[in-house]
């Protein structure tokens, strides 16, 4: 972690509108397929629970999650490629986990590509495990499809 960062206050805030361009940026640093702006605006639009955690003026990353009946599905969970291999990820993830234990769930659901193996290291040290498949699910290279990876998390 730099020097920056450790100086910063770390801290969550909700995803707005305005904030798009910036999580865009991120977006489409991160993945080879990233969220359109539409997929994010919809997201909010339909008052799902998006947070994005900063340090000082500094976007680590960001999630967009559902809420269910009696669980909540992650969506998109992203870290900045800078900030990337430093535990972002996994504040992310408990910071989820208890909102979706406020609200109710029993259950935390998510979908990895198949191909993301540091990802899927990342949900399973959080505990969540492996519970299916979804065959050709994500968009790929050269008009290709890739298998997605069911997860779960028990609350």
């Amino acid at each position: 972690m730099n020097a920056v960062l450790k100086a910063a206050e770390v801290r969550f805030e909700s995803l707005q509108e305005q904030h798009l361009e910036s999580v865009l940026r991120v977006e489409q640093q991160a993945y080879a397929h990233p969220w359109l702006r539409a997929n994010f605006a919809d997201s909010l639009q339909a008052g799902y629970q998006a947070q994005m955690l900063l340090a000082g003026d500094t976007l680590l990353g960001y999630f967009v999650a559902m809420k269910g009946v009696d669980e909540v599905h992650l969506l998109n969970i992203t870290v900045a490629p800078e900030h990337q291999r430093q535990g972002w990820a996994r504040v992310m993830l408990d910071a989820l986990a208890i909102w979706a234990r406020g609200q109710g769930a029993h259950w935390l659901w998510l979908e990895v590509r198949s191909g993301n193996l540091r990802a899927m290291e990342v949900y399973e040290a959080s505990g969540y495990r492996r519970v299916g498949e979804r065959k050709s699910y994500y968009a790929s290279a050269r008009g290709q499809r890739e298998d997605a990876i069911v997860m779960n998390l028990g609350l």
